[in-house]
């Protein structure tokens, strides 16, 4: 057995008015993160870790922000067709573990509901997707709440 570990990161603007997703759920808060599709900055780091770990470049060489198909695509379905990749290479995840990085709003009430969406697209239980959050303490961009970040680390198999 092969075993690979991928470290993914992303980063969006929030912006008032605009929807906020992270981990294939609507959060309700009044800013959302902008960007080419949903923005949601979680799925979008876990899809560069399990690229980076079977090492297959990144997110955005895979569906790239100059391209209309793209645009407004719903994360969940990068994410499906990163398992697309992955399964003709033979892999299968170990686990995947993730922090959010913002001010606002808190996490914890919708960490359940965002393993329960991605566990089926991972085709892996809930228990092997760990989802944290921390503030950026009010300093930078993530503290004066005009963007937010993710980081995961995902662990794959062959």
């Amino acid at each position: 057995m092969k075993i690979r570990v991928g470290f993914g990161f992303d980063v969006h603007q929030l912006q008032e008015g605009k929807k906020l997703w992270l981990g294939g759920i609507e959060l309700i808060h009044t800013k959302g993160a902008t960007g080419h599709s949903d923005a949601d900055v979680l799925i979008h780091a876990i899809c560069d870790a399990l690229l980076g770990a079977a090492g297959m470049r990144d997110i955005g060489f895979h569906f790239p922000n100059t391209s209309s198909e793209f645009k407004d695509i719903d994360s969940k379905i990068l994410l499906e067709r990163v398992m697309d990749i992955l399964k003709k290479e033979n892999y299968t995840i170990g686990n995947i573990d993730c922090t959010l990085v913002l001010e606002n709003p808190k996490i914890n009430p919708y960490i359940d509901k965002m393993k329960q969406t991605l566990a089926p697209i991972l085709n892996i239980e809930t228990n092997d997707i760990s989802i944290k959050a921390t503030t950026n303490e009010t300093m930078g961009y993530v503290g004066r709440e005009e963007g937010v970040c993710a980081y995961a680390v995902a662990l794959i198999q062959r």
